[in-house]
């Protein structure tokens, strides 16, 4: 399981505010973020925008990141009944994402993707400034829009609308219900700025009564991921490299090698 909620256009001084669990089997190995001065490069002669994100080592593609043109993706697994075999990980298909130059390119470079390579079922969020777009690939590509909000994302869907699976069918209907209840709980308060929120959705995201804190045998949250994007291209990125129940985010530092372009379509 995996759970991601996004703030999009939610806060007037950062477009885009995110905090995300990424729940993984407990051998999986992973290094912390970091940048990538030309992006997560997925072959030799590929180079792109710099991009600040963890890097799962094992397959060598990410699950959260962001780049220097402002874009951020995310992606979790997706619990459906088709038996999709992936020939690529998804992890790649993030990195790929954060190496365009808007969302909306990301997301057509994902549509022409999955008609050349398969995947297994995925959510994947890409947002900039100006768009924020939910693709969900369950065997076939739905795409979305979010308005201005807050999203919450997990493996049975996004939102409201969740397809639960015959084969998780009790634990489908906790994840929706965990779902729909972070989100209400994480609805701003009046006068609420986007770090105080983010801190909060922090604390959510490690509080077991939430339910997106997991821990099973051999599988769990291994690491919390918040980031916040303001309009004058500066970038929060707070890191729990362990379970955000007992691992305290530490803020990742960028340094002077990775600078948002300040302003980018911002649409407020």
């Amino acid at each position: 399981m995996c759970t991601l909620i996004l703030a999009w256009q939610v806060f007037p001084d950062a477009p885009i505010v995110a905090a995300a669990n990424r729940d993984e089997a407990t051998d999986r190995p992973s290094s912390p973020p970091r940048v990538h001065p030309d992006g997560i490069v997925t072959s030799p002669e590929e180079s792109g925008p710099s991009v600040l994100a963890p890097v799962d080592d094992r397959a060598g593609g990410t699950w959260i990141g962001l780049n220097d043109r402002g874009v951020f993706a995310a992606i979790t697994n997706r619990w459906n009944a088709a038996d999709l075999n992936g020939e690529r990980s998804r992890g790649l298909l993030v990195a790929d994402c954060l190496g365009a130059e808007s969302a909306t390119d990301a997301a057509r470079y994902v549509e022409r993707e999955l008609d050349e390579t398969a995947y297994e079922g995925f959510n994947l969020v890409l947002a900039d400034a100006g768009a924020a777009h939910f693709l969900e690939w369950t065997g076939q590509l739905e795409v979305y829009s979010f308005a201005p909000g807050i999203h919450v994302v997990v493996n049975v869907g996004a939102d409201g609308a969740y397809e639960i699976p015959h084969d998780r069918a009790e634990l489908g209907e906790t994840q929706a219900r965990n779902a729909d209840e972070l989100r209400a709980r994480l609805q701003p308060e009046p006068g609420e700025t986007a770090d105080p929120w983010l801190d909060r959705a922090g604390d959510a995201f490690g509080d077991h009564e939430a339910g997106v804190c997991v821990h099973t045998d051999g599988f769990g949250t291994r690491s919390m991921s918040l980031v916040r994007l303001t309009n004058d291209g500066s970038v929060r990125y707070d890191y729990a490299d362990g379970p955000p129940c007992e691992t305290p985010a530490e803020p990742v530092d960028p340094d002077a090698s990775f600078t948002l372009e300040a302003g980018r379509e911002s649409r407020f």
